[in-house]
């Protein structure tokens, strides 16, 4: 694998997420219904950023879980016969909530289907809303995100990789080419 590019540095990943959180507190009138649900890995800390900026920017705690799509995946059988699960947390009665799915980058639309088939297994919320840091194209399901940090047309042989300070121990996004 070899790296093409620096697609964001920390700062402008910070700048993007920032807004991202500025765009959910003016879509939904305000931060008081709304819910952050990370989806395993890098979504996870993804909503906790959100939270904190929009409890800043708004001064509204909203309430963030987590999610986790391993058993909801439709290539299950692709990846291990016994898939590991890091179990769900949703800390509100989602009926009651706008629920915005995190996601680090939004590809073939797959993944976020498991990740609203999950969240329907818990109930139905108000409504469910979409941020992804990048969006790189090449949908196979009929998906589109309602929050973007940034859109980057790649070829089905790059791979983007988001690095974030709480799991990979840095912060940024780079191309690479298979």
């Amino acid at each position: 694998m070899k790296r093409k590019a620096t697609v964001m540095e920390e700062s402008q990943l910070e700048r993007s997420l920032a807004r991202i959180a500025h765009e959910i507190i003016e879509k939904n009138n305000g931060a008081s219904n709304v819910c952050l649900l990370g989806i395993k890995r890098r979504g996870i800390p993804m909503a906790a950023i959100l939270h904190d900026n929009i409890l800043k920017f708004e001064g509204v705690d909203v309430p963030v879980g987590h999610i986790d799509i391993s058993l909801y995946r439709d290539d299950l059988s692709e990846i291990s016969d016994l898939p590991k699960t890091g179990g769900c947390l949703i800390p509100v009665n989602i009926s009651d909530y706008t629920l915005v799915l995190v996601d680090d980058v939004l590809f073939t639309g797959r993944t976020v289907r498991a990740a609203i088939e999950a969240v329907f297994a818990h109930g139905r919320p108000k409504a469910i809303q979409l941020a992804v840091l990048i969006d790189r194209g090449h949908r196979e399901l009929p998906i589109r995100p309602d929050y973007v940090g940034k859109n980057i047309p790649t070829a089905r042989n790059e791979l983007v990789a988001v690095k974030l300070k709480e799991i990979d121990g840095d912060t940024g996004v780079d191309l690479y080419e298979l």
